[in-house]
């Protein structure tokens, strides 16, 4: 016995009025309705429906019955139409944000992509370094530096973040090249000023390096702090001391000599980096085609760090 069959003709039974109505909506004959109804009520051990010639009428139980049928064959049109919207056309307007670094070197480069293949969609994209509440702020995706610490997102990882200390050859040529951490003591270590909420803000003035011997942790001061790393890299750039910069931002830089890597045999932390959204059982198209591009685009490479 089909239940879920058997429970769609009672429905219509009902909502028809009549045996041959119900057949007519059901596209099965008159017989078929009547077996599937006499089976469901056998199966149930009590009457759905109170039958003679010139009528019918619901019974106590079958009414009952009947609003619980509706709710579940609701159920399972709600789970069909999910399996449709998954291969649907993603479409609409999907809001996200990322640091602005990311955006810059990594996010904006590869939307052309993104809007070429999904040309339905449209995108709101916040560029800031400041930590975002998916919730509160009205975000779709996030992509994070930093471990993430929300407990209701899923946080898929992406390629982590390197970063380089670096001068221009003008300050070392002026300060002279440190040839172990213990000498940034005694330069002008420029460093970035974390937002609010990030799990960075509170950390002590100091920079861990890994080198030959393990790691180190060297006590810095600098005349600057500032919370944009690309005016960051303008101050290392007009000389005004050594800063860890992440290596996207730089890499140009140190090919064309214009920084150079300094303490290149030691290694400053690598950070992680994390795609977010919130935990939906019914994720929107538009948002699934997001994250399945920018884990391909970015996610992590097997056998790579992180």
């Amino acid at each position: 016995m089909d239940i879920l069959k058997a429970m769609n003709v009672f429905v219509h039974v009902v909502d028809t009025g009549s045996l041959t109505a119900a057949a007519l909506a059901c596209d099965l004959s008159p017989t078929m309705v009547g077996n599937h109804l006499h089976a469901l009520e056998e199966r149930l051990g009590t009457r759905l429906i109170h039958r003679t010639t010139r009528k019918q009428q619901i019974s106590v139980f079958g009414r009952a019955y009947y609003d619980r049928c509706v709710e579940i064959l609701g159920l399972v049109n709600d789970a069909e139409n999910l399996a449709l919207d998954h291969h649907a056309t993603p479409r609409g307007r999907l809001r996200l944000t990322a640091p602005v670094i990311f955006s810059n070197e990594c996010l904006i480069p590869a939307i052309a992509d993104y809007c070429e293949r999904y040309p339905e969609v449209q995108l709101d994209v916040v560029a800031t370094d400041a930590l975002s509440d998916l919730i509160e702020d009205g975000f779709e995706a996030a992509i994070r530096i930093g471990t993430p610490s929300e407990p209701d997102v899923v946080a898929r990882p992406l390629r982590p973040y390197r970063l380089v200390l670096c001068a221009s050859r003008a300050y070392l040529d002026s300060n002279g090249v440190p040839a172990a951490p213990e000498e940034l003591r005694a330069h002008q270590c420029l460093t970035y000023a974390f937002p609010l909420r990030s799990e960075m803000r509170a950390a002590r003035p100091e920079w861990t390096l890994s080198g030959p011997t393990g790691s180190v942790s060297v006590p810095i001061n600098g005349r600057l702090k500032i919370d944009n790393a690309d005016a960051l890299r303008r101050a290392v750039l007009a000389g005004m001391g050594i800063a860890m910069l992440p290596a996207i931002l730089i890499d140009a830089d140190l090919s064309a000599n214009r920084l150079v890597e300094v303490l290149p045999e030691y290694a400053p932390p690598i950070r992680p980096v994390s795609l977010l959204y919130l935990r939906d059982r019914q994720m929107s198209p538009k948002l699934r085609s997001f994250i399945d591009f920018i884990v391909e685009r970015f996610g992590v490479v097997s056998g790579s760090p992180g």
